[in-house]
């Protein structure tokens, strides 16, 4: 009977340890099944070595916090990308997502290429609020956004602090009244010095002028650029930049001549430049120059300078949107844009301004202050054409080549056209 009982507890045993080796052979099979069904996911950029540094630390992490998503990086070089991204898009084989040059957006929607992410993304309306404003209107197009921004960058106010101290400049200009002043006594210090200095008539060089001035280039559904771009608002503008050339405050690079306007700028020979935050990087240890940075002077329509930088775009024939969409998430995360900033990258999240990094940081507060009212150069698939005629115009007036109304009639006219798309 003794011997029956053990005969029947070993028979048990053996059971429960099949079942065992079962249940841990089963969860091997279920690891790697998970691992085999995980999706990959295609992201090409442009970026920069150092960027790329911190890119690869986030995607590190979103892959350990989502192990049902690998990330697949490309880096493509910035004049190729274009033209790649078009080869893919024809072939079927256009990647998922992509940081785009905010100019492509509005040309790529209107080919039908992107996802419209305030369709893709339930929760689109929660990371709209929480982006600048200005940077994220380069994602809008025909009543969608297409894409979120992903960097930024904006142009503010530097100033050459030993040209200030020389004319006796106490501050720099915070107004528009305030500028003409300033310009008045750096002009004290000789007639080989500039108060200001631009590359040209282009909309980054003069659309914060026509902005602080109230102008504009079309009106705000970009439907007509007659009554805008020929209006007195950006008239004034244009009649305040032509005074600057004609008093000589103004650097006559502007018309075209070409001017080193870093290196002027570092030689005393200019007092005041707009510039973008790689300003710190290239001119420190480079021109002696003491500096600091202001916002842009206000107008009657404010201080408002002009929107560049990155979106983040989700293309039509992503097969995983889903997973798509999890990582524009996690790269609009406070802790994400606070990594790739430590690349050189400005955030794009209002909540940036209150951390310590960015408090703390050297310079990014000013240009992330001025991104508050800053704006985007107008999203159109047009845009090229549209900047070509009213860089010209603007040419032609500051020359005293034509009047405004002459030369901003027809472009405002020309854009007309170019603003209506076909169906």
């Amino acid at each position: 009977m003794i011997r029956q009982k053990r005969g029947f507890l070993i028979i048990i045993l053996v059971l429960v340890l099949s079942m065992l080796l079962a249940g841990c052979a089963n969860g091997g099979e279920l690891q790697k099944s998970v691992e085999d069904e995980a999706v990959t996911i295609s992201y090409w950029h442009t970026m920069s070595e150092p960027e790329m540094e911190q890119l690869d630390k986030v995607v590190a992490i979103f892959e350990a916090e989502n192990p049902n998503i690998k990330v697949e990086t490309l880096n493509v070089p910035y004049d190729e990308f274009r033209r790649k991204l078009i080869t893919s898009m024809a072939g079927g084989t256009a990647p998922d997502l992509i940081r785009s040059d905010i100019i492509w957006v509005s040309e790529f929607a209107y080919m039908g290429a992107l996802a419209k992410l305030d369709e893709v993304m339930p929760d689109f309306e929660t990371y709209k609020d929480a982006v600048f404003p200005g940077p994220l209107s380069t994602n809008f197009f025909n009543g969608h956004y297409y894409g979120f921004p992903l960097n930024t960058n904006t142009r503010v106010l530097v100033y050459n602090m030993q040209m200030f101290e020389a004319a006796g400049v106490e501050a720099p200009p915070a107004t528009m009244e305030e500028f003409l002043s300033v310009c008045e006594k750096i002009k004290t210090l000789g007639d080989d010095k500039y108060c200001f200095a631009d590359g040209g008539t282009y909309a980054w060089a003069v659309n914060p002028w026509i902005w602080s001035f109230g102008g504009d280039v079309t009106d705000e559904d970009i439907t007509v650029a007659s009554g805008y771009l020929n209006g007195s608002d950006t008239k004034a503008a244009y009649d305040y930049l032509k005074e600057l050339v004609d008093l000589g405050y103004m650097h006559p690079g502007i018309l075209g001549g070409g001017v080193d306007t870093w290196g002027s700028f570092g030689n005393n020979e200019i007092a005041m430049l707009l510039e973008g935050p790689w300003f710190t990087a290239f001119y420190d240890g480079t021109l002696g120059t003491d500096y600091g940075y202001a916002p842009m002077p206000a107008g009657p329509g404010g201080s408002i300078s002009v929107v560049g930088g990155e979106d983040i775009v989700m293309f039509q024939q992503s097969q995983h949107k889903e997973e798509a969409a999890e990582f524009i998430r996690f790269m609009l995360s406070e802790e994400t844009q606070i990594t790739m900033a430590e690349g050189g990258l400005i955030p794009v999240i209002k909540s940036a301004l209150d951390t310590e990094y960015i408090k703390n940081h050297e310079y990014f507060g000013y240009f992330l202050e001025q991104l508050e009212t800053a704006k985007a150069r107008t999203p159109h698939p047009n845009w090229t054409k549209m900047e070509d005629i009213y860089n010209l115009a603007g040419a032609e007036y500051l020359t005293n080549e034509k009047s405004f109304e002459d030369a901003f009639n027809a472009a405002a006219e020309a854009i007309d056209e170019l603003l209506i798309l076909p169906e």
